[in-house]
């Protein structure tokens, strides 16, 4: 039996800067069968909890990582293997595994974020892979491109990704002249003017959602396909999330907002509280958000269709959202006419993180069908 058959299930690298995570338990038994996608085990960061999935099917035959213990990224948690692989093959392959060593230049792309001059400002972005179409990340209110830590590098596997600090948020420019949709559109498109992107596919959550349909209505021939996730624009409806955001002051005031981005409220971790809390304390945020949440999301209603901007007209689009979201309506995801729709279960607002692999797969597939 070829060892090419032993499938290694390591501590994963989520985000630009983890380089260590926690086992917090086993999900499934030794001698479990597997599919690719399934969940196995959970780890910890200290930015975020989330579950590390198969991306090869066979049979779970060996647990090595131990619950409540800390492994560097990359080590070896665990063995996947056809049922007909002995047991001494397995043994020897967990005794003989070395972690792998990091590809020149890694560690310090893996840290790495760039940034753009543009007509608006700075932006901050992140580059991974380097082949295949181009492919944009746009965050919500309030969030920046590190919300895509379990999606960039995985969606770097086929296509050039960028995620982006839109205008406002993360570290880019703070002091925008008006911020509305149509500056953050505007300065999607100077970003892309910026780094010769003629056209690429776009994915937006939330607020990105908006952007990138309003980029799709105004310059349709730079946006090869939509993928929406719980995307604003498709209809007025709006819980109270925009405003408790921009109201909070304190970490006891933002925790119990940052759980309704989730089904599951254990995400929100102390470090997430943190590092939201330090970014609205940034010169200039306060005033942005406040005046970016009038002009979007004024009176708890949506003011921007742009959907209906696209009038038929939409490049190929997929519609993901989270059946338990608090913040839009999941019933909002059939409002694009034309649209491939999933809804998943067991997932809010930020789905693209609670079922990673599976928002990542559909991405993947959509892609490669537009």
């Amino acid at each position: 039996m070829s060892a090419s058959r032993i499938v290694p299930i390591v501590m994963p690298k989520w985000g630009l800067s983890m380089k260590e995570g926690k086992v917090t338990g086993w999900l499934l038994e030794d001698g479990s069968p597997i599919n690719i996608g399934d969940a196995i085990l959970e780890v910890e960061t200290d930015k975020i909890a989330g579950a590390v999935e198969a991306s090869e099917p066979g049979v779970l035959r060996r647990r090595v990582g131990t619950p409540d213990t800390v492994y560097p990224v990359k080590a070896l948690l665990g063995v996947i293997a056809e049922a007909a692989v002995p047991d001494a093959e397995i043994d020897a392959y967990v005794a003989s595994y070395v972690m792998p060593a990091a590809d020149e230049g890694e560690e310090d792309q893996a840290a790495k974020y760039e940034f753009a001059d543009t007509p608006t400002g700075t932006l901050r972005y992140a580059r991974r892979g380097g082949a295949g179409d181009n492919l944009i990340l746009l965050h919500g209110f309030g969030g920046d491109l590190d919300n895509f830590l379990f999606n960039i590098d995985a969606l770097g596997e086929t296509a050039t990704v960028y995620a982006l600090d839109l205008p406002g948020h993360g570290q880019s420019i703070k002091n925008v002249a008006k911020p509305d949709l149509a500056s953050l559109t505007a300065a999607l498109a100077g970003f892309m003017d910026k780094l010769g992107l003629k056209d690429a596919h776009l994915v937006g959550h939330s607020l990105g959602g908006a952007i990138a349909m309003r980029m799709a209505a105004e310059a349709p021939g730079r946006v090869k396909s939509l993928t929406l996730i719980c995307s604003a624009g498709l209809g007025s409806e709006i819980g109270s999330y925009v405003d408790d955001f921009v109201a909070a002051q304190g970490r006891k005031d933002l925790k119990p907002v940052l759980e309704t981005l989730f089904a599951d409220k254990s995400q929100v971790s102390r470090q997430l509280v943190d590092d939201v809390l330090k970014y609205k304390r940034l010169d200039g945020v306060d005033a942005f958000l406040k005046a970016l949440a009038q002009a979007v999301f004024g009176g708890r209603k949506q003011q921007d269709f742009p959907a209906a901007q696209l009038a038929g007209k939409a490049p190929p689009a997929l519609v993901i959202w989270g059946r338990e979201d608090a913040v839009i309506p999941a019933a909002h995801a059939g409002n694009l006419p034309g649209a491939t729709v999933k809804v998943i279960d067991g997932a809010g607002h930020m789905v693209f993180m609670e079922k990673a692999g599976e928002v990542n797969a559909l991405i993947k597939a959509h892609i490669a069908r537009s």
